[in-house]
């Protein structure tokens, strides 16, 4: 499950170790599998990789960071069109430092992405009218609409002739940011691994496929045996209670079942006595079960106490995560009521919020709040951290 770097804490991690984000360690691949079974609309990579003799260390809940490469074929098409010698040194960042031009936009300069400075540097490059019109104050909803779902090639194809170098291009880019991910593994039951659930992103736009720089990279060019450039980054707003005792409640569709992965693996290796509720969702149960077999086992074993699962495209009634929650409101009210914490984790825009207004309709209905009453309440059990959200 992809994070952005803004749901995690930026502080430092625990980890005594050189390696960071600028010093990635380089982690080997021991699997690499999709979890959805043939017929799913989706692709899930399950990634087990290395971490012997890094010192890398982390928690349930904490992250790690990939260093991506773009894909070959996009930056292919790139020099393609500009006619570019892939050979060229390019200067990359403020030090001076060069590299082929197309090494540079394999595995320095994000490429997928556009912002509105880049267009309106870009403008100073080009005879294009067109641009020039696009990038005016007056044009701003314009400008963003443009941007939104196209990268470099497009505009490179969109607006030229150019009057402009490959050095002049790709000192409109930024660097390649990493990419953050929730761990799906507790180190406590997998000592020296680290494992990852990352959902490869893939659609249409403009009439071209896209794919996500990172999750195709792991779907299509990473096998067994390879490498991956990592760091580990700890997240400070999302872990477990301290007490094993404590009853846990996690809502995790799709590849937000990441993090609760971990939260199971470890109340088990550590004998946790506190109850768990998983709530997980997805398209089809008989394609979509992320972790099925694991899961049942653990709720057969009695680790994890309860599992209800919402599979949206099995019924003529879209049923999803929320709905769920609904159907067991009393006993969902008893838990928190007992001291229970609440997590979730995936999509920001719709899941999260439908499940924030699920939880204040249940402390309405089985509590008897009112709606300012439900509010409080659930702020309430954010500051004492029994509510926490890991969203993007």
């Amino acid at each position: 499950m992809v994070v952005t770097a803004d749901t995690k804490s930026e502080g430092p991690t625990e980890n005594k170790t050189a390696y960071t984000r600028t010093n990635p360690f380089h982690a080997k691949v021991l699997v690499n599998i999709n979890l959805n079974k043939p017929g799913s609309s989706k692709e899930t990579r399950h990634i087990e990789l290395s971490l012997k003799d890094s010192g890398l260390s982390y928690g349930p809940g904490d992250c790690v960071g990939i260093i991506p490469e773009n894909d070959p074929e996009l930056v292919e098409a790139i020099l393609e069109e500009m006619k570019w010698d892939a050979e060229q040194a390019v200067v990359i960042g403020k030090t001076g430092e060069t590299l082929p031009l197309k090494q540079a936009l394999l595995t320095y300069f994000e490429i997928t992405l556009l912002t509105k400075k880049i267009l309106q540097n870009a403008a100073a490059l080009t005879e294009n009218e067109e641009l020039k019109v696009l990038v005016d104050a007056e044009n701003a909803a314009q400008l963003k609409e443009y941007i939104n779902g196209r990268d470099l090639l497009d505009m490179l194809r969109d607006f030229g002739p150019w009057n402009a170098s490959a050095q002049d291009v790709v000192s409109l880019l930024r660097k390649i940011p990493p990419r953050l991910y929730s761990i799906a593994s507790s180190l406590t039951a997998h000592p020296d691994e680290v494992h990852l659930t990352i959902g490869a992103v893939r659609y249409n736009a403009h009439g071209r496929e896209r794919k996500g720089v990172c999750s195709v990279l792991c779907a299509e060019r990473l096998d067994e045996g390879e490498t991956l450039p990592l760091f580990v980054q700890a997240n400070k707003h999302f872990n477990l209670p301290e007490e094993q005792e404590t009853d846990i409640i996690m809502v995790g569709p799709g590849t937000g079942i990441a993090p609760f992965r971990s939260f199971i693996q470890e109340r088990a290796a550590n004998g946790a006595s506190g109850r768990s509720w998983l709530f997980f969702g997805d398209q089809h149960s008989s394609t979509d079960f992320l972790y099925q077999t694991e899961l049942e086992n653990y709720q057969k074993e009695g680790v994890l106490t309860k599992l209800d699962t919402a599979f949206s495209r099995d019924t003529e009634q879209k049923v999803y995560v929320q709905h769920k929650m609904l159907e067991n409101s009393k006993e969902l009210y008893e838990w928190l009521e007992k001291g229970a914490y609440f997590y979730v984790c995936g999509d920001k825009q719709y899941m999260a919020k439908d499940v924030h207004e699920t939880l204040l309709a249940i402390l309405q209905k089985e509590g008897g709040m009112t709606a300012e009453e439900a509010e409080a309440h659930l702020k309430d059990m954010q500051k004492q951290k029994r509510y926490q959200r890991d969203v993007y």
